[in-house]
């Protein structure tokens, strides 16, 4: 296919974080091209927005209901191939339903949904549709994270007997939500309301990005946790600090720390997995690094683009050795795995194999919204362990 993928836009308009890290992230291999948008909840903002980006008039949208009226209307050779969802979390299911339920690919942010029903109900969507659904937890798509899961599926470590992952921010140890003096701290606002973000705030926002990276990784399945939930700052109506142990099917045991009031701490996340033969640690601050500590040999520092690693992990490499990629890129090599599917099904009329199609599905956010529920549920029992 000679053309790019096309693709709308809903959420990610002015002074949205996430959207523009999305649209930076689809533009870097030359797969996508942006055509329409309803990209605020705001009619004048979302149509400002199209037009700072240079949205066609005709596909600058108010409303994310008349973004997708008009491409239902439109000849199938003009319409938009996937749709990217990056609006706060409440308003994910509404509108992911709609457009699955119209046949479109879609690609959504984390997590998936507020409930486990609504993350049911879209599973089985999708499935009835037959179209691709990728959820952007974009940690899977840094090159060392890759090869730390390649490593682990080879058995270079041996069973894996325990698993730490941790996420540090410092960003919310005040409440910055409530500022009574200059601009709103639009993600604050937003990410420390029930009814935008959901039932949890640390543990939903990062800390499902740290079970992703975890499951992703080690392949593992949580069978049952214990969950520690605190809101430190007054007045907040969420979580913004979380600690919790793990125990896996299999007999690993793991700890999951997911924090968002360490005053100091930037965007520290880390995984190390222990099996019998070894260890892998991995830092997000340090992507382009990954440790192996085999049992019976030296501490070795493997880098990215490096001639002796795995094929995934070279594919999700674009510079050589010793030039930094990192979180725009990580983006971007999800992205690459949805265009691969996408092509493939156009042309082929089958989805991707998994190595082109290295993306995270339905399914794997359909299982951060069961994670997120029993923690909090976990949190506020006085049992000792709650089963996943």
């Amino acid at each position: 296919m000679k053309r790019k993928l096309r693709y709308a836009m809903v959420g990610g308009g002015r002074d949205a974080f996430i959207g523009a890290v999305h649209r930076q992230a689809m533009a870097l291999d030359g797969h996508y091209e942006l055509v329409a948008g309803a990209l605020s909840s705001s009619v004048e903002k979302a149509q400002a927005s199209g037009r700072d980006l240079g949205l066609a008039d005709a596909r600058n949208h108010g409303t994310w209901q008349a973004l997708l009226d008009d491409e239902l209307q439109r000849p199938a050779d003009e319409r938009i191939d996937l749709v990217s969802i990056v609006t706060p979390n409440h308003a994910h299911y509404e509108v992911a339903r709609a457009f699955v339920d119209a046949g479109f690919h879609v690609v959504c942010d984390k997590p998936l949904v507020h409930t486990s029903a609504q993350a049911d109900d879209l599973v089985a969507r999708v499935a009835r549709q037959g179209t691709l659904f990728a959820v952007t937890y974009n940690y899977t798509g840094y090159p060392m994270v890759r090869q730390a899961r390649e490593m682990v599926r080879s058995g270079v470590i041996g069973t894996v007997r325990k698993v730490i992952v941790e996420y540090h921010q410092g960003w919310l140890a005040t409440q910055l939500e409530e500022m009574t003096q200059g601009p709103v701290n639009k993600q604050a606002d937003w990410r420390t309301d029930p009814a935008r973000a959901g039932v949890a705030g640390a543990i939903g926002d990062i800390g499902s990005h740290a079970e992703n990276l975890a499951l992703s990784v080690t392949g593992l399945e949580i069978e049952s946790l214990c969950a520690d939930l605190t809101s430190f700052v007054p007045g907040r109506r969420l979580d913004d600090d979380g600690n919790l142990l793990l125990r896996f099917k299999g007999g690993a045991r793991g700890v999951l720390i997911a924090s968002q009031i360490e005053a100091g701490n930037e965007n520290d996340i880390r995984l190390r997995v222990f099996g019998e033969r070894g260890m892998l640690d991995w830092r997000q601050e340090e992507p382009n690094h990954l440790v192996h500590a085999p049992i019976d040999g030296p501490r070795m520092i493997l880098t990215r683009n490096s001639p002796w690693l795995s094929e995934p992990a070279r594919r999700a490499c674009r510079l050589p050795a010793g030039h930094p990629e990192a979180f725009i890129e990580a983006f971007a090599n999800l992205y690459v795995g949805v265009a691969f599917d996408i092509r493939s099904r156009l042309e082929r009329g089958r989805p991707a194999s998994a190595a082109e199609g290295d993306y995270p599905r339905i399914e794997d956010g359909a299982r951060g919204v069961r994670f997120i529920e029993k923690t909090v549920a976990s949190a506020a029992s006085t049992d000792k362990w709650t089963a996943m």
